[in-house]
């Protein structure tokens, strides 16, 4: 895994099914998602291959709770010294205490699902800290947390707004093209998050699965909103 560079502060580690991001201030590192279970010596030699020192790694933030997104976060969590962030409503899914929500899968979805259980499950893992809607996160000149229920109830985006920068998890997909995620539990629930992002006009778009867009972002976000599942 070969971390790819998105602005100087800003690498997309690509897990090939979902997008782990990390993000450099001066002192210390933040990971946006984790990858899936067994990946994290992967994680942890793409940290390095950035030229960056994984036991400067601080907090590991989870978009979401499912396993392509948590399952390597407790092991990098214990062997870098980094806590571990969930919003409060996806937190006791994250540590095994409540099953992971079903979603309300469309017909063409389902080969796209199935393929996608093929990741390991993640293990339980810990969450230091829970967070809600509009906390600030420590990182990034003003990290902020924005709630984000549909595709699981504690989804969450992370916009860094002096950077422009935005972390949708799988609100929002970047796979041919910006188009509303997949495979949500609340469906309408889902595209109004979106909307709300669309409002946030970010310039740098950090999906869960796809590649950044930093081209006419805010445009294309706002037009993928705006036609619900259709590309822009």
């Amino acid at each position: 895994m070969e971390p790819l560079m998105v602005t100087s502060r800003l690498h997309v580690l690509d897990h090939s099914i979902g997008q782990a991001y990390l993000w450099r201030d001066e002192e210390e590192l933040t990971l946006i998602d984790a990858g899936w279970a067994g990946t994290a010596d992967a994680t942890a030699a793409a940290v390095r291959a950035a030229g960056l020192d994984p036991d400067r790694l601080r907090r590991i933030v989870l978009t979401h709770c499912h396993r392509d997104h948590v399952g390597a976060a407790q092991e990098l969590a214990d062997r870098h010294g980094a806590e571990i962030v969930a919003h409060r409503l996806d937190a006791p899914v994250v540590r095994g205490e409540a099953p992971v929500p079903e979603p309300d899968l469309l017909e063409w979805e389902l080969p796209l699902y199935e393929h996608g259980l093929t990741v390991p499950e993640a293990p339980p893992t810990r969450v230091d800290r829970e967070v809600e809607d509009g906390d600030e996160l420590g990182f990034g000149d003003g990290a902020v947390v924005v709630h984000t229920p549909g595709h699981t109830p504690g989804s969450i985006a992370v916009h860094l707004p002096r950077h422009g920068v935005l972390f949708t998890g799988d609100t929002v997909a970047s796979v041919q093209g910006v188009t509303f995620g997949v495979f949500h539990v609340d469906r309408a629930l889902a595209l109004e998050s979106m909307r709300r992002l669309a409002e946030l006009d970010p310039s740098v778009l950090c999906c869960g699965h796809g590649a950044p867009v930093v081209t006419d972002t805010a445009a294309r976000l706002r037009a993928a909103a705006e036609a619900g599942a259709a590309p822009a």
